[in-house]
């Protein structure tokens, strides 16, 4: 990233943070909850609560869309991303009280979902986002991501299990697709020269494997076994569940989280937020799969997060690599 880039990035950044109203950051730093009547064993209630998100109060365009607010040149843009996890919020709700606005509401995510699936140049259906993005190098517009492929097969499968709507089937198929394709053939996925299979949640080279987003899109996979006992599907989980066992290792300093293999000389600590995020997240893996492994990791690393010195260092860490590389 330049240093005009990193300039501009820490402005709005600062902005989101400490201006007044609500910034994109105030949809995605909510507490992360699992949900306790989510089940491995049929396409049911969503793996996390996303509590907050439900009743996020932040902008909406006319359809009542949420759209968040990057500020500055960015400024209100419809994330995919976000729109998928609002509408998982409303469907738990939903199946926990009977409330039919919520039931309005998840079918209103899912059809703005069916609406913006675009053809990316191989041919394939995506979300797209339709502003630049610093990340480590410019994403520019229109790009796309596994962790909103994987979400928006999450929520129109389960509009589909609530209508029985063909149309919500039909477009959780056609997303489906590019998590099964390798980024150079227009998917998200990337093999590593270890055989891992990743879902990257940005298409950037080399690949950085961002854990939590990667997690969330392999549940969006395993729902779409759920959901058609489809084979090609089971194998893509399989083998992402074999790539976190072998690579969880290499995601833990001894005292905190990484939020991603960089491959920088400083290693990228997850933020107080990512590390929370990544304890739930492990602990669903065990509970999708019923290994252990996962658990005995998320209890090791909330034993990081309960140190007051872990939770200094990291920040600083963390501030010092955002500062001299993206």
């Amino acid at each position: 990233m330049s240093l005009a880039s990193r300039s501009q990035y820490y402005r709005r950044i600062f902005s989101a943070y400490l201006g007044s109203g609500r910034s994109q950051l105030t949809f995605w730093h909510e507490v992360p909850e699992s949900n306790p009547r989510a089940r491995n064993d049929q396409l049911g209630e969503y793996y996390m609560l996303f509590r907050e998100k439900a009743d996020y109060a932040g902008a909406r365009d006319s359809a009542d869309i949420p759209m968040l607010d990057y500020r500055g040149v960015i400024g209100l843009q419809y994330n995919p991303i976000a729109i998928a996890q609002w509408g998982l919020a409303n469907y738990n709700l939903f199946c926990a009280s009977g409330d039919q606005g919520r039931r309005r509401r998840t079918l209103k995510a899912a059809d703005w979902l069916c609406a913006n699936l675009e053809q990316n140049s191989h041919g394939l259906w995506v979300w797209n986002h339709h502003f630049d993005w610093e990340y480590r190098d410019t994403l520019k517009a229109p790009w796309y991501s596994g962790l909103a492929q994987g979400q928006g097969v999450s929520l129109l499968l389960r509009a589909h299990a609530q209508t029985r709507e063909e149309r919500y089937m039909e477009a959780a198929g056609r997303a489906f697709v590019p998590l099964t394709r390798r980024v150079a053939e227009g998917g998200v996925l990337i093999e590593d020269e270890e055989k891992n299979l990743w879902i990257e949640e940005y298409l950037v080279n080399p690949p950085t494997h961002i854990l939590n987003g990667f997690m969330w899109a392999l549940w969006g996979v395993f729902d779409f076994w759920l959901a058609r006992t489809d084979r090609p599907a089971k194998e893509i989980f399989d083998c992402g569940v074999r790539t976190l066992v072998h690579n969880l290792p290499r995601f833990d300093t001894g005292y905190w989280s990484l939020y991603e293999q960089s491959g920088t000389r400083m290693k990228m600590l997850a933020s107080p937020f990512y590390h929370r995020l990544h304890i739930v997240q492990l602990r669903i893996m065990a509970m999708l799969t019923g290994q252990s492994s996962f658990a005995e990791v998320a209890g090791r690393w909330e034993g990081y997060a309960n140190r007051r010195a872990n939770r200094t260092r990291a920040l600083i860490e963390k501030s010092a690599f955002k500062l001299f590389y993206y």
